[in-house]
């Protein structure tokens, strides 16, 4: 379960800019989760629950998750399709040659102090 380590460290993250800027109280957090990043967005919000009442600074904060579709772009002909629902073969061409442009990503976008 890899869930449990990006909370520790997006918590980590949010603790350091919350001292940074004087913050006392976290009320929520939005995280960018690709579609196929590998998390699995329930482990993650368990997770995050569980650690966030470790810290006085986020103690109760919500996460909030947004999805970002997996989307792969044809080497062959340029075009662009939805990752999930054609695999690594270009649903115009059937070419193979294929690479990710955007999905796997998992970031921290929003934070929201009280």
């Amino acid at each position: 379960m890899h869930e449990l380590g990006i909370v520790f460290y997006a918590i980590d993250m949010v603790e350091d800019l919350g001292r940074e800027n004087g913050l006392t109280k976290v009320s929520r957090v939005t995280m960018s989760i690709g579609e196929v990043s590998g998390v699995v967005n329930d482990y993650l919000t368990d997770c995050w629950g569980w650690a966030c009442n470790r810290s006085d600074l986020m103690r109760g904060c919500e996460l909030q998750i947004e999805q970002i579709d997996a989307v792969t772009v044809c080497n062959d002909c340029g075009r662009t399709y939805r990752t999930v629902e054609f695999g690594r073969t270009c649903p115009y061409c059937q070419s193979g040659n294929t690479v990710l442009l955007r999905g796997n990503e998992i970031e921290v976008k929003e934070i929201e102090a009280c």
